[in-house]
């Protein structure tokens, strides 16, 4: 049987529905429910849709995740879509920092609606206290000095893009290039659909990014280095470049 059969007939239960009422909510006749939960047949992506927003569902989650094996207190709204993607809650049913290494980024793509992959992911604590789900992510290349290849950017979900604020930095999920770090600027103020990305490093081109192309997006909290600095990591102008990124003015 499938997941997505196991989910619809999972979901009808938590809402303590029986198959009449739910295919009126769904607008389809009882037969045609049953043969979805029971794997005889696969709901179309119409039907997926209408699925989607009666069970405030992210489409990918009922597809890949097994929702048995989720805490629905564990699924976050994501803006104004209605949707849901998993999160990992302790005990105390607090939200804790899943943590998505490089060698995970790629498939952050593919699973960041999963529940199984979310699961899957180690978990950390900060010594301070959090508020709002945060998330931690692998960052490679050089691209947003002083942090190295390999470095950790601790980040806090951002429900909204109107919520971006020009020459921040943030962790980006984008359809074409999955997890990016940098830093945001408005193509345009005024209507605002688009995003310019751009590097610390100016060996690295800014390039533009739609809104309708961005998935997630994580503003930058803390950085944790975990590999140590050389001395020519040290020197006057990574530190002057350094300063510059957090927009410190400085005489020469």
């Amino acid at each position: 049987m499938s997941k997505i059969s196991l989910n619809i007939r999972h979901l009808r239960s938590l809402k303590k529905l029986t198959q009449d009422e739910l295919s009126v909510h769904l607008d389809i006749n009882r037969s045609r429910l049953g043969a979805y939960e029971e794997g005889r047949s696969e709901p179309p992506i119409e039907m997926l849709i209408r699925i989607s927003d009666y069970f405030h569902i992210a489409i990918d989650a009922l597809v890949k995740g097994d929702l048995r094996k989720t805490d629905p207190d564990a699924l976050m709204k994501i803006g104004k879509n209605r949707l849901l993607f998993p999160v990992q809650v302790d005990v105390n049913n607090s939200d804790i920092i899943e943590v998505v290494p490089i060698k995970a980024s790629a498939g952050y793509l593919n699973g960041y609606a999963d529940p199984e992959f979310v699961q899957s992911l180690s978990v950390m604590h900060l010594p301070f206290k959090i508020v709002g789900k945060h998330r931690a992510f692998g960052i490679k290349g050089d691209s947003m000095p002083p942090l190295k290849d390999g470095a950790m950017i601790v980040s806090k979900y951002v429900e909204s893009l109107d919520e971006i604020k020009d020459g921040q930095t943030y962790v980006v999920l984008t359809k074409d290039d999955g997890l990016v770090y940098k830093r945001l600027y408005r193509e345009n103020k005024k209507t605002g659909k688009a995003f310019v990305f751009q590097s610390d490093n100016p060996v690295y081109s800014p390039y533009v990014i739609g809104g309708n192309d961005i998935l997630e997006v994580w503003s930058f909290v803390c950085s944790l280095n975990i590999t140590e600095f050389k001395p020519e990591d040290l020197n006057m102008e990574s530190v002057i470049r350094f300063l510059q990124s957090y927009k410190v003015e400085m005489r020469k």
